[in-house]
């Protein structure tokens, strides 16, 4: 019988790979990506049509168009000689033979690329004495390493000969071979990041070159909308983030990594909770009110709103646009700021490189600094609850003359024979734990002459601080790009991606009720009852005490007993060609396609007090949604002199759709089918569903002019069809100009020995926000279901105005900067200033009653940001064996609500909480602007007639008669500081992040601190609250909030200051060297340690676990750092290992 063993099954016979096994499995691998070349130079057709042309220009053309490079000595070859050729698909010998008929001339073909040409003399080769002869073959080869000064090999370095395009690409290990064409050749070699170097060969066969960093090199090349282009040439404000810096930190989503990497580039952090979706990202700040403020991403060329689905390990460069100039390509998409991303793909050089990454951390708590604000233990909770009971006589619900309630022990089930309560539950104990988690990446990668691959595979598992929580994902890449011939090449991106997750979350109780219940659950209750049952604070476990909680599911019980279950798949195809029209005209065409699925099963069972009482709940969610875009466009480049034209023409169409059903259903007798039968529950409820979709098309230009590499002109124009709009405005058109002076090349400063390089830019731009609702434009019709002639019956209803003139949100943005590096590049300085206007706001605009309906969405508002960006680094140390660099980057943004329409009226947005809104929009302030009472502190003893004028007696609070502004926020400055140090073999990083300006509105007090008795709280309540006796305080006297009421209201003593300092990430690392490298095997490996969030230094105002986090997350940019509970956000170490080989 044939034994068949599943996936996760044990398996009878451990299973081990002998060595000949696991070599034989990687030449395996290895075969997949071997790529054979045929003969390039009897393959190779090439077509010239020319009358009288000189044979440079034949010699010029032939390079352009192929990978031929020809050898000679100027004095041999008549250069200027014309001919007449016109040859169609024909090889490299029939092309040549045609050129040199009739002449002297010999020609032979080497490695199938290298032409060498010589003049023959009475039938023999004429040979210089200064030209080395090998193998009887006339030119010279140099071999060389290209490391940087640490010694790391920089593989695919490249290495061209200067005044020509004769050129190779160093390998993995950084070595290379060129053929020049005489032994004073000078060398040009440049690599991302790194400072371009010449260097003279000198007859040298051998050489060893070092190249510095350079974090602002004219030269380097950086990723733009559609294409790529040099720094030198940028008119505006692009921030570059290398995959060395994205890589050093270990994360989960690769924006956890940018924070901190761009000046004004704003990356928030909502909540601890595990997974790759808790960050948000604001660039050079809010320039809107009811659209999203989400920058546009743009991944391997592929449009797209987040990329949570991307690992960190994947991403070779993130560029960001962050002013109009650089954004302006994608026009109605841009209003935000565009954020490019480029992933790995197969290697540029012959060979293969295997290489693997392992990361394993330790998560826990961060605990507050300040133990005032955290939850009281039994004793302390007991001793609120005596004080509540004995001063229910001071308050107006008390009736003179009866007898109050009292507070008593009886209850066997929480406290002993002597009134002791049995248990002192500490609920953040309880419910959290050292998180584990583990991250692995491989990837085999392959380059040869022609084609590249590159297959990569991720799989991340993290767990959450609370217990049951937890994301993982597992995703897959497929890349492949092949130059098909000499005029076409294609390729082509292939992205799997599984997320699964279990979120710490309930329905109904707060927007995280864990987080909130650990500190207002009461600790005289245990987890679970000597008989096995969970305990919940209702009124019948409370019997005989008297006390009045509030009603709710312990947090333990929650955690281990509620399923919400995410279930996440993301699939994206993208694919290219290009085509090769002439030497300086390209065409490509791309086309992508993304498709996702999400489900959500939640089930809470029916013994869960509270949410599943009394007859348990399940639903059952789904929802799918495609993406897909066809971009087409030309590539212009052409030198002309001392004169550059580089020119993008192009079009673009887009379409998106979505829909989605959910299912709720109760009466479940048992937890047996959970949500996998929801026809086992006897209640359903009404199901509801969903439809979206909208359209883009575009068309867009951009020209770029060069004069002399130092003056530098941008013009760029997209005109944007969206379907979101009103029927009257469609379309809109969006421009930018952007011009920069390199200023360090004139004759002037070229030879300064203090700047090494100095560009000063000015841009100015208009872009459009199109993330907005769908059908806002559209009059909408709602559904429900009303008692008609006896009989409940279906019905429709209109729920808004059409409104056919919507139309885009847009922002106009002027920049000015300058980019100076100096002293030998010891000093790197990019700054810039921008004024960002976003008009034509869309906000609901009163219109008169008669129409049945009290607004209609309309274009009434505008905001505006002024700012500076501001970066400077420097090589404190720079040596051989030693190194120190020290960056230190800066935001400072001022926003200002401009027009609320043609009154400027208040708006009060929300979000509603306890009283009312807690935001205004107020013109001449900043969106997010806290509106509340001003609390003046407490009525004393000596204020009885005053608090009894508006209802009060001493020892409750004194606010303010009049709402205000209590509070902003929104920061004023945001940054970082970091330093990275190396000695020999080892690395280390400090980065420290700050913020500083910003106030938090902490909802949690109300519950947690002014009212009490209800549940339990901070023990601020009982160490600072009033008496007679401490009556300076801003603390209300204890009272017991069923039976004496309540008195909440939002006003000043809920709002923090929000500043902090962080240490964001502390970091070792060693690099092994060669020796080991030899003895393991390995071409490269790496090992670190590091800290995240290993300290937050903030004010003591501050009463929760992490300043940066939006416990209310509602997407509203009018309710920034408002918070409530958020999942807190752990302290992490981690371990890491990278090896190559």
């Amino acid at each position: 019988m044939k034994n068949i063993y599943f996936k996760g099954w044990p398996s009878p016979i451990p299973f081990k790979m002998t060595l000949k096994m696991k070599l034989t499995t990687l030449l395996l691998i290895v075969s997949l990506f071997k790529i054979q070349a045929n003969s390039y130079s009897q393959n190779t057709k090439i077509s010239i049509s020319h009358d009288q042309i000189s044979i440079r220009d034949v010699f010029k053309e032939i390079e352009d168009k192929s990978e031929f490079r020809f050898l000679y000595k100027n004095k041999e070859i008549d250069l200027k000689r014309t001919v007449s050729i016109h040859v169609t698909k024909e090889n490299i010998y029939d092309i040549l033979s045609r050129l040199f008929k009739g002449t002297s001339i010999k020609y032979e073909v080497l490695d199938n690329r290298q032409i060498v040409l010589t003049k023959q003399l009475s039938g023999i080769f004429k040979v210089e004495d200064d030209i080395p002869i090998a193998a009887g073959i006339l030119q010279i080869t140099v071999n060389g390493n290209i490391a940087d000064s640490n010694g790391s090999p920089l593989a695919g370095a490249n290495v061209v000969e200067k005044g020509t395009t004769n050129g190779v690409t160093a390998d993995f290990d950084g070595n290379f071979s060129i053929n020049l064409r005489d032994n004073n050749a000078v060398l040009v070699v440049s690599y991302i990041g790194f400072a371009t170097k010449e260097v003279q060969v000198n007859g040298q066969a051998n050489l060893s070159i070092i190249l510095e960093e350079s974090s602002a090199g004219l030269d380097e090349v950086v990723v733009v909308g559609y294409g790529t282009t040099r720094l030198s040439e940028i008119t505006g404000a692009v921030g570059v983030v290398t995959s060395e810096e994205l890589t050093r930190q270990p994360a989960v989503n690769p924006l956890q990594n940018l924070r901190g990497k761009v000046a004004g580039v704003s990356v928030f952090s909502n909540s601890g909770q595990p997974g790759a979706g808790n960050n948000n990202v604001v660039i050079r700040g809010v320039g809107t009110i009811n659209a999203s403020t989400r920058p546009l991403y743009v991944v391997d060329g592929q449009q797209t709103d987040n990329i949570d689905f991307l690992n960190p390990s994947d991403i070779e460069s993130i560029e960001v646009l962050k002013d109009a100039s650089s954004a302006a390509i994608y026009g109605a998409r841009g209003a935000n700021g565009v954020i490019l991303v480029t992933t790995q793909s197969g290697l540029k050089y012959n060979g293969t490189m295997v290489e693997y990454s392992s990361n394993l951390s330790f998560g826990t708590l961060a605990k507050k600094r300040n133990s005032l604000y955290t939850a009281m233990n039994s004793e302390e909770f007991l001793e609120v609850q005596r004080k509540s009971y004995e001063n229910i006589p001071l308050y107006p619900n008390y009736v003179p003359g009866s007898t109050p309630p009292v507070f008593t022990t009886n209850n066997p089930l929480l406290f002993d024979a002597q009134g002791n309560p049995l248990y002192d539950t500490n609920w953040e104990d309880e419910t959290t734990r050292t998180a584990i988690s583990h991250d692995h990446h491989l990837s085999i990668r392959s380059g040869s002459e022609k084609s590249s691959t590159g297959f990569f595979l991720n799989y991340t598992d993290q767990q959450g601080v609370f217990t049951n929580s937890y994301f993982k994902r597992a995703d897959t890449k497929f890349t492949y790009n092949t130059d098909l011939n000499d005029w076409l090449s294609v390729g082509a991106i292939l992205r799997l991606n599984y997320v699964w997750e279990n979120e710490a979350l309930i329905e109904g109780f707060g927007t995280d009720p864990i987080a909130r219940t650990i500190i207002e659950y009461a600790p005289i209750f245990p987890i679970r009852f000597p008989d096995g049952t969970y305990s919940s604070s209702n009124s019948a476990n409370l019997t005989g005490t008297g006390l009045l909680l509030e009603s709710g599911p312990n947090p333990v019980s929650v955690l281990e007993e509620v399923d919400n279950l995410n279930d996440r798949v993301n699939f994206e195809g993208n694919t290219f060609a290009d085509v090769r029209l002439t030497p300086d005209l390209t065409f490509r065409s791309q086309f992508g396609i993304t498709y996702r699925t999400f489900r959500n099963r939640y089930f809470a069972p029916a013994t869960l007090f509270g949410t599943g009482s009394p007859d348990g709940v399940a639903r059952v969610s789904h929802s799918t949604n495609t993406f897909w875009q066809n971009e087409n466009f030309l590539t212009y480049e052409k030198e002309i002199g001392v004169s550059r034209l580089k020119g993008v023409l192009g079009a673009s169409w887009a379409g998106y759709s979505s829909d989605g059903v959910s299912t709720t259903v109760r009466g479940f007798d048992n937890s047996f089918f959970k949500y996998n039968n929801l026809g086992a529950g006897s209640n359903t409820q009404p199901a509801s569903s969903n439809y979206n979709d909208w359209s883009l098309n575009s068309y867009f230009f951009r020209g770029n002019y060069t004069f002399n590499n130092k003056y530098n002109l941008t013009l760029t124009g997209r005109a944007d069809g969206s379907s979101r709009f009103g029927r009257n405005n469609k379309y809109g058109f969006f421009p930018s100009v952007g011009a920069n002076w390199v200023v360090s090349r004139e004759d002037f400063l070229k030879d300064s020995k203090v700047i090494n390089s100095l560009k000063m830019r000015a841009s100015y731009g208009v872009v459009g926000n199109t993330d907005i609702p769908s059908y806002a434009s559209l009059a909408t019709v709602g559904s429900g279901t009303n008692l008609i002639g006896g009989q409940l019956r279906s019905t429709s209803y209109l729920t808004r105005l059409a409104n056919p003139d919507l139309k885009w949100e847009r922002t106009s943005q002027f920049n000015v900067g300058l980019d100076l590096l100096a002293f030998k590049d010891v000093i790197t300085i990019s700054a810039d200033y921008y004024y960002k206007l976003t008009t034509d706001l869309l906000l609901d605009r009163p219109i008169p009653s008669a129409s049945g309906f009290e607004s209609i969405l309309a274009n009434i508002g505008s905001v505006s940001n002024r700012g500076i960006d501001f970066l400077i680094s420097s090589k404190n140390i720079e040596t051989q064996k030693y190194s120190w660099n020290t960056s230190l980057s800066v935001n400072y943004n001022k926003n200002r609500i401009e027009a609320l329409g043609e009154n400027n009226e208040d708006i009060f947005p929300g979000p509603g909480f306890v009283d009312g809104s807690q935001t205004i929009l107020r013109v001449g302030e900043p969106v997010s602007s806290f509106w509340g009472l001003e609390r003046l502190g407490i009525y004393g003893t000596d204020e009885v007639a005053e608090a009894a004028a508006v209802g009060k007696v001493p020892g409750q609070i004194k606010r303010s008669a009049e709402r205000k502004i209590i509070g902003n926020g929104l920061p004023d400055y945001r940054g970082s500081f970091i330093n990275r140090f190396s000695a020999g073999q080892f690395d280390a990083i400090v980065d420290l992040q700050f913020s500083l300006g910003a106030e938090i509105l902490q909802q949690f007090v109300t519950t947690a601190e002014d009212r009490q008795a209800l549940t339990n709280g901070f023990k601020s309540q009982l160490v600072n609250g009033w008496t007679p006796d401490n009556q300076d305080t801003f603390i209300p006297q204890i009272r017991n909030t069923v039976l004496s009421g309540q008195d909440l209201a939002v006003d000043s003593h809920w709002v923090a200051d929000g500043s902090y300092v962080r240490g964001n990430l502390l970091s070792l690392g060693y690099t092994f060297n060669d020796q080991i490298l030899e003895t393991l095997g390995f071409k490269y490996a790496r090992f670190n340690l590091s800290l995240e969030n290993a300290f937050v230094i903030v004010s003591d105002e501050f009463k929760g676990y992490d300043p940066e986090q939006n416990g209310l997350n509602d997407g509203s940019n009018f309710g920034q750092n408002i918070e409530f509970y958020s999942y807190p956000k752990p302290r992490t170490f981690s371990m890491g290992l990278n090896v190559k080989f």
